[in-house]
């Protein structure tokens, strides 16, 4: 007998860093690493993986970002170089740190919503 679970927006299971079947269960143990299963419904989250895709995706996003920023602050505030190295520097790092669980999340929900055969456990 099948269990019932409700369609999770892989939008919402990423941004709640939250399984991608029920949207319940934490998806992380540590800061980036996947627990093995969901504590709520059991999926087998140990065979979720996203690769480099979300850290790839980051910087491109960050660079499109942040680049043009930086660009027009150089040109209208007189910064020293320092000073433009150590403020740039923390805000890519915090950006993209504080992204990346987030961004990991919603590359494994969307790979489980669109390969959820490949990743569903036939014993559980």
């Amino acid at each position: 007998m099948s269990t019932f679970y409700p369609n999770v927006s892989p939008m919402t299971a990423g941004l709640r860093c939250a399984c991608p079947r029920c949207g319940r269960g934490k998806l992380f143990k540590g800061f980036l690493t996947v627990n093995d299963r969901c504590s709520v419904c059991g999926l087998n989250l140990a065979r979720q993986d996203s690769g480099d895709g979300p850290a790839v995706f980051l910087i491109f996003i960050l660079g499109f970002l942040v680049v043009p920023i930086a660009l027009w602050v150089s040109m209208n505030v007189d910064w020293p170089l320092w000073l433009h190295t150590i403020v740039w520097s923390v805000v890519i790092l915090g950006l993209a740190l504080g992204m990346l669980r987030p961004a990991k999340a919603y590359v494994v929900a969307l790979q489980y919503r669109h390969r959820r055969d490949e990743l569903e456990d036939p014993n559980a």
